[in-house]
This record gives structure tokens, sequence and C-alpha cells, in this order.
């Protein structure tokens, strides 16, 4: 019999309360989201109240030291199944086992099913979790453990996805039925846009797979209405109750209203820097023109043939194992060959010697960012030669200085139909889907347009610089009266920005926006124009004005649930809110409201024509 260590001083050994029976079962509610209901509970493990070893980490520490892991697992889920056998709890009873515990309950199937019959608990209501912890080695021979558990009427589940050995090539090839994703992932997703963009990535793998998620370590109501409406159907955690021997039978009250609230939640957006600006994929297959090259070995008689055959070609590539060496632009080279004779003299001389061998090279996976230094960059040979692109070090194609301004631009214009540069606040496409699922819900809410008074004048005289502070502070006064959890802030472009706010409060938080802003816009100007109340300039036809400090104007629209009137598109909204903006821009007070009937009215035609804003 091998050596075991000794438990700790004063706490009897794992062996002793598993023949004493002295452990004991606490269980936390599992809760669908579609009615509220409880569906089931996990069953948990405690030790002796009061002891050393009465929390699981503890009793499986001092199970592993005495090598008896296998044994607690088996007394943890007997004490689990009798004491929900005798709560009578209704639903699914969720069980933790490692893959060493399951291969001995498969092999000891009928024991373990009649431990089941005997509490009354039919098999189908079991679900048998694999824990994070469990390696194996061999996943081939662990699926006939599985398939015995699933005749027998289990369903399995996966635990704490995306930690330690909870891995994709699980998911694979054991086909949970369901999937407990790791309470890391969901703890703050309201506020963490890349754990939303796991968890949704979760979410698209369970769709095609057929697994129920479960989300782990629900605390609060943002988190938990982001996952809700993420689609994902069940969660788990501290917000719908603790580990509890005498666990609840309902969702409490507030749990139950955050479950129906009726706002939706504002998925958070990956809108930093880094996040929002493009790779270099998207701009290199805009500008890659593919094109032959030559040998390094190659003559000047093969250059002047190869360019004689392709007009087209602006320069040709000189390789060496397939890797750029040199680079011979067409114009510079056909001249030299002009003039008298050239052709005879240099001819058969290698191409090298009328070859740039320092050629502008720009690897394909190169980030937009990387690429648009270079058209600030001293070194503009790639305007007049163009320049090669790579892959992965190896000769891909050529690139024109034209191809690049036009690429680059491209990118970040696509970029900020997503993300603002400027700001990072979400653009056009992200405000368009937003509205799309707040329509979709028929959730009510308020879309309130932004624009700012006398920006243009204020950017004339000084400078663009200066403007882009005026805008970045507006945002900052935005983004600080809205509840991130409900309030959706984009940036439409400019001087326009667009609010969609569900916040109860969201007249008081339209006006906060206006004064703050309004009173902090001064400080942008010199110490003379403030006290001359504005600045001198021109107006759009040309004319000596005087404008006064740029001010904040917020005109909203008012977009019903219920079934009341209400608009029916993105476009229809933006169109109504920005006619309402052009009202409050004439308004003293900066704030003009449309409410719904009136919104339909413009609609129809029954008043003046809604118009976007410039």
């Amino acid at each position: 019999m091998p050596l075991r260590s000794s438990p700790r001083y004063g706490a009897p050994s794992i062996e002793d309360l598993i023949a004493r029976r002295d452990l004991s079962a606490v269980f936390q509610p599992i809760v669908d989201f579609d009615d509220g209901a409880i569906l089931g509970y996990e069953g948990l493990i405690r030790g002796p109240a009061g002891s050393p070893l009465e929390t699981p980490f503890a009793l499986f520490a001092q199970a592993n030291a005495e090598g008896c892991v296998i044994a607690l697992e088996r007394a943890a889920a007997r004490t689990c199944i009798e004491a929900f056998a005798r709560l009578a709890c209704e639903g699914q009873l969720f069980l933790n086992f490692s893959a060493g515990a399951l291969r001995q309950i498969a092999d000891a199937s009928d024991d373990t099913l009649a431990v089941l019959r005997h509490a009354g608990i039919e098999p189908g209501r079991i679900v048998i979790e694999l824990t994070e912890q469990s390696a194996i080695p061999d996943v081939g021979s662990f699926l006939p453990v599985l398939a015995t558990l699933r005749t027998a009427g289990a369903q399995f589940a996966l635990d704490d996805y995306g930690t330690a050995n909870a891995s994709m090539n699980l998911w694979v090839r054991l086909q949970p039925d369901v999937v407990k994703i790791d309470r890391f992932f969901i703890h703050d997703i309201a506020s963490d846009p890349l754990k939303f963009e796991a968890v949704r990535a979760m979410q698209h793998f369970a769709n095609a797979s057929g697994a129920k998620l479960v989300a782990e370590g629900i605390e609060n109501e943002a988190d938990l209405i982001v996952v809700r409406d993420m689609g994902i159907g069940c969660g788990q955690g501290y917000f719908f109750g603790r580990p509890n021997a005498q666990p609840a039978r309902m969702v409490a009250d507030d749990a139950r209203q955050a479950i129906r609230a009726g706002h939706i939640a504002v998925f958070p957006e990956t809108t930093r820097s880094g996040g929002a600006s493009p790779s270099g994929g998207m701009a290199s297959a805009k500008m890659l023109v593919h094109a032959p090259a030559l040998q390094r070995h190659a003559t000047n008689n093969d250059v002047l043939e190869l360019f004689n055959r392709l007009p087209d070609l602006h320069a040709v590539a000189v390789v060496e194992h397939d890797e750029p060496v040199a680079l011979i632009n067409r114009r510079s080279f056909m001249d030299r060959y002009a003039l008298p004779y050239h052709r005879e003299l240099f001819g058969k001389r290698p191409c090298l010697l009328f070859a740039n061998a320092s050629p502008v090279i720009i690897e394909k996976s190169m980030t937009v960012e990387q690429m648009a230094k270079l058209l600030a960059s001293d070194d503009q040979r790639y305007l007049a030669d163009g320049f090669v692109i790579t892959d992965n070090g190896k000769y891909a194609g050529l690139g024109t200085g034209e191809k690049l301004v036009r690429a680059v631009t491209e990118v970040r214009i696509e970029a900020a139909r997503y993300a603002n540069p400027l700001t990072f606040l979400p653009g056009n496409i992200p405000i368009s889907s937003h509205i799309s699922r707040l329509l979709g819900n028929d959730a009510g809410f308020y879309a309130c347009y932004v624009d700012l008074n006398h920006f243009k004048p204020f950017n004339d005289q000084y400078g663009y610089w200066q403007g882009d502070e005026v805008l970045k502070f507006a945002a900052a006064v935005l983004a600080d009266v809205c509840d991130p959890t409900r309030d959706f802030l984009g940036h439409v472009g400019g001087d326009d920005f667009l609010i969609l706010f569900q916040s109860d409060d969201w007249q008081e938080r339209v006006l906060r926006a206006i004064h703050v802003f309004n009173e902090g816009a001064q400080r942008f100007y010199a110490p003379d124009d403030r006290l001359a109340g504005g600045i001198h300039g021109e107006d759009r036809r040309g004319n000596p004005t005087f404008f006064g400090f740029v001010t904040m104007a917020i005109g909203c629209v008012h977009v019903e649930s219920d079934g009341g009137p209400t608009l029916y598109s993105s476009e229809e909204i933006a169109s109504v809110a920005a006619l309402a903006k052009r009202r409050a821009k004439q308004d003293v007070s900066g704030f003009v409201l449309i409410e719904a009937d009136e919104s339909a009215a413009l609609l129809k035609g029954h008043a003046e024509p809604p118009q976007l804003a410039s």
C-alpha cells in the first residue's frame, strides 16, 4: 500500500470524513433567461463547518496529498445526490467530476444508477460537468466513457470553458450538451470589449455545435443584461444566489426584474486605436501588382525585353532565392537606354548596374499605420520607383506610390465607419447596428443628434489641431453624461455625434452636457477673444461676420416602444434626429425634442421634410 501524507494537524483524514459521512452539500441555482426560472442547481461539497477542511479547495488539496481524490469526488457526488433528493428540488442537478472519476463511474454504471434510483432522481436530470483540472491524455479512449454515461440518460457539460484544460479541442471531440463559460470572461463583460468578443466567438461555435451555454460568475445587472442580449440562454453567479444548503426555489425579485429589464445592453465596442486600425492585409491587397521578377544574374537586355513585352509594367524587381535585392524603375532604365550606344555598351552587363540596390520594401502583414508612416517619411523614392511587396520575406509583387496613398486612404475611411479615429467612439456602422437592435427589441429610446454651433469658423481661425481638441472635449463631455450600460454614444463624423438614450433621466443628462460644454469650450479661446465674446470671420458666402463661442446643440427624437407611433429604420431615425438638431441650433436653449407622433407625420410628408446633417 503506498504511503500517504499525514492529514493537517488537528484535522481528520479524507477517508475518515467519507467513512463518517461528515461531508455536506450546498447548491447554487442556474437560471434560464427566457422565463427567469431556475432550471437546475450545481451541487458543491463542503467539509465540517468551522474546520480547516470546510472549503472545497482545502478538501481536494488534502485529498490530493492523501492520494484519494477520486474517492472524494464519488463521495461528494453521492452526498449531493442524496441532499438534492431530500430537498425535493426541481430541475437538473449539475455534478463535478474529473476525467479519472468519470472512467470509474462508467465502469460501475449500474452502481451509479442504483444510487440515483435509490434517491429517487431520474438519470436524465443529471448533468455531469468535466472539471477544468481534468487533463485527458487520450481523448479517443475517453469517448466510450461519455457514451456509457449518455446511454444511462445523463447529459455532459464542459466546465469553466476557456481556462486550463477546457479547450476548443475538447469541445470539438467531446461534443458536450452544455458548455459553462468560465467566470473570467463574464466578470465585467459589460465594459470589456475583448471579453465580449471572446464570448461572442464561443456563442458562434455553440450555435454551430448545438451546445447550450451557461455564463458563470454573473455578479451584477450590467453583466447579466449584456449576456442576456447576446443570446446566451442561462447564467449562474452570486447575482442569482450563493451556494446554500437550503437554496432558493425561485429567482429573487431584483434578479427577475433585471432579466426582464426593458432596456437592451450597450455592447462594449473595440474602439481603441490599436483595435480600430485594420491590419495591412486589406491595404496590401488593394495595392499589390502581380508582376514577374528577374533573377540576380539577368542582363540589361533581359530587362529591356521584359519592359517591351509588358508596356504597363512600371518597374521590375530583382530577386535572389525569391527574396528581393533590387528594383529597376522603367522610366529611369529606358531613359538611359535611349542614349547613344548604351544598348551596345551595357546590354550584356548585369542588370544590377542600373538598379536601385536598396528599394523600399513593404511586408504584406505591415499595419496600415506603418504604411502611412512612409507617406510622412523623408524617403520618398517609392513615389518614382514604386516599391516591393513581400510575403514573409519572399517576393509577392510590386506597388506604386499612388496605390499606397489610395489604399491607406480607403482603409482608413473604412475603419472610420466602425470607429472614429479622433475620438475612438463607434462610427456609423455600429450606430446603425445598435439602432437596429433597439428597434428589433421594441425598446423605447431617445435618439439625440449633437452638433456644435460656430465650430467651422473656430476651426478656420485656430487651426485643425485646436479644433480637434474641442471635438475631443465634446466627446468627453457626452461620454460623461451617458450611462455606458444603457446609453450608446457614437461619432457620426466632424462635429456631429449621436446618442441613443435609454436612461430615464435622459433629458437631465442632455441639458447637463450642453451646460458643461458651453462653459468649458471658452477655455480654448485666446484671452482677447474670450473678452470679446467670440471671433471675427467670414460666413459661408464670404461676408464678414462675428461668431460667438462654440456651443452645443442637441436635437432629440422620441422612439416609442409597445406599438406606438414609431420609426422603422436607422436612416429614418437619423433623418428626423438631424432635423431636430437643426431646430436646436436655432433655439436659445440649444435643445429641441420631437415626439413620436410628429416624427411619423414628418415621414409621411405632413410637415417639413427631414434633412440629414451635412
